[in-house]
């Protein structure tokens, strides 16, 4: 039987943040959106092209929108160099708590191994946390153990679940 989330979280012993001046953790701003499109390019090597730039901000107005959906983003001066999406799915077991699934952890090459994908998770799980959620989910793509690695040190236990996708 898996511990829940919050135990595996408080066991991690994460950086005190708040004394590097130079990081900001804070939810994607609608004015973010071009910076984040921008950020998605260390991503994937190669993604499906995007649609019409109209399409796209009205998508991006709709997340906004939602309260169940948030972007989180690290910021270094003001640049953004790491982000996540947090999605919040209501749930009608585990006494009506939540759960959430984070998606698209991306850190720009440049600063990749400095604790900004660490701080953004963070702060995606501790919003998790104020809205009940009793577990939190994130998949990866990569296969290497430095990725696996990466997750397990921010409170991710690869061995609670088995996933399985469908591509369409």
């Amino acid at each position: 039987m898996s511990r829940p989330p919050e135990k595996l979280i408080d066991k991690v012993p994460l950086p005190n943040y708040s004394l590097d001046k130079r990081m900001e953790i804070r939810e994607i701003a609608e004015a973010g959106l071009g910076e984040l499109l921008a950020l998605y390019g260390h991503l994937h090597a190669a993604d499906d092209p995007l649609p019409e730039k109209a399409r796209v901000e009205a998508l991006w107005r709709e997340i906004q929108a939602n309260p169940n959906i948030k972007y989180f983003g690290a910021y270094d001066d003001g640049k953004l160099v790491s982000s996540c999406a947090i999605a919040i799915i209501p749930n009608l077991t585990r006494g009506l708590r939540p759960y959430a699934v984070i998606e698209n952890v991306v850190t720009h090459r440049d600063f990749r191994r400095k604790g900004y994908g660490r701080a953004v998770l963070k702060h995606a799980l501790d919003y998790a946390r104020s809205r009940n959620c009793y577990k939190v989910m994130l998949m990866t793509g990569r296969k290497d153990e430095g990725t696996f690695h990466f997750y397990e040190s921010a409170g991710f236990d690869r061995n609670a679940k088995q996933a399985f996708v469908v591509r369409f």
